[in-house]
């Protein structure tokens, strides 16, 4: 790994190559570049300017390890999270007429107020404050190169806006007459680790669960649960219902079963808000868990499996579901939740809904052996 360093006007710079391997985390070895003539096949159809770009970033980063009609994409490539040639051409008229295809995008974290001024100063710019992302469109490496580091600079507050614009000009022209500007050849700073660059945002619906920091306990199968960690598994219950009475409501199945699958969605759904609003009143925040987590992640695994499914096979599948999953809730709430839970509010909570979910339990078993017949 080379890192060069190169006097600046008031500090020093540090020069990242894009040829330089990457500080990013490595991609999964399970991703498997692209086949070169598949690849071929598929740049073969794309417009002349795309395709020489696509052909240009396989000679420097090799294949990559996605394409599909609309896009080939490298993963960790250089200092890159990505790297993206689109077959698409967009005009763009800054700093002079040309069309954007080449998007090249970095760990960095923008601050709010920053969001702005680098959208006015690139318009072709992409901003994901959440996952931490910060990319530049245009038609040549070394342009994108130039607007991630003009970017950077506005951010630290070297240059404002019309400074940076007027700049990008003046480095193009450069570049132009064969100078080769270091801010065309290379990033001068170190993109953000992706732990500093993402941000998360806060909850904003009252009584929301809040994620658990490092200090939480991990919540193993076994362990006793606190008051904040039961509030978020009840409301975790009742989200993963929500989420799959949603989804039943949109197929062909029934009208008992439609129906049922409507007295789910709002029955977990008022369950839901009772929870937070209960959280609030005595000054317990859920708190989401690995435990938490781990039962969200059970639900989503167990839609992913009826989705796929239509009319009467998504009908028998959701109902096995919903019988299997309402006698879990009832064990976890007996041997679990009522057993771990401190405060009495939560205790008649719990004992409540578990009256709720035991009605949805013996509904889905009638509706069930009705559909047997």
């Amino acid at each position: 790994m080379r890192i060069h360093v190169m006097a600046a006007t008031a500090a020093m710079l540090v020069m990242i190559p894009a040829d330089r391997v990457s500080a990013q985390a490595a991609p999964p070895k399970s991703m498997m570049k692209a086949d070169r003539a598949a690849v071929d096949r598929i740049i073969a159809k794309w417009p002349e300017r795309p395709r020489l770009g696509a052909v240009e970033m396989i000679a420097k980063y090799g294949l990559p390890q996605e394409a599909s009609s609309e896009r080939i994409i490298w993963h960790n490539a250089g200092p890159f999270k990505r790297v993206t040639v689109l077959n698409l051409e967009t005009p763009h008229d800054f700093p002079m007429p040309h069309v954007d295809f080449l998007e090249h995008t970095i760990t960095y974290n923008v601050p709010q107020d920053k969001v702005g001024p680098l959208i006015e100063f690139d318009g072709s710019s992409t901003i994901n404050r959440t996952v931490g992302e910060l990319s530049a469109r245009c038609d040549l490496e070394g342009h994108n190169v130039l607007t991630l580091n003009l970017d950077h600079d506005i951010v630290t507050g070297k240059k404002t806006v019309q400074e940076a614009r007027t700049a990008f000009g003046e480095i193009v022209t450069q570049d132009v007459l064969g100078k080769h500007p270091p801010y065309i050849e290379a990033l001068q700073f170190e993109p953000h680790s992706m732990s500093a660059a993402a941000f998360a945002d806060k909850p904003v619906i009252p009584g929301s669960p809040m994620r658990a920091n490092g200090a939480d306990r991990p919540a193993g199968d076994a362990a006793k649960m606190n008051d904040a960690e039961i509030l978020a598994t009840a409301i975790a219950v009742d989200l993963n219902e929500i989420l799959a009475a949603a989804e039943a409501g949109k197929k062909k199945m029934s009208q008992p079963a439609l129906d049922y699958a409507n007295q789910l969605h709002e029955g977990h759904g008022m369950n839901m808000v009772k929870a937070m609003k209960l959280g609030q009143e005595i000054g317990v925040t859920p708190m989401i868990t690995g435990s938490v987590d781990k039962l969200q992640k059970k639900g989503a695994g167990t839609l992913a499996t009826l989705v796929r499914l239509e009319g009467s096979a998504f009908e028998r599948a959701y109902l096995a579901a919903m019988v299997k999953g309402h006698a879990e809730v009832i064990s976890m709430i007996d041997n679990r939740l009522l057993k771990s839970a401190n405060n009495d509010e939560l205790k008649k909570h719990l004992t409540a809904a578990r009256a709720d979910v035991a009605g949805h339990l013996e509904k889905a078993k009638s509706l069930q052996s009705g559909a047997s017949r």
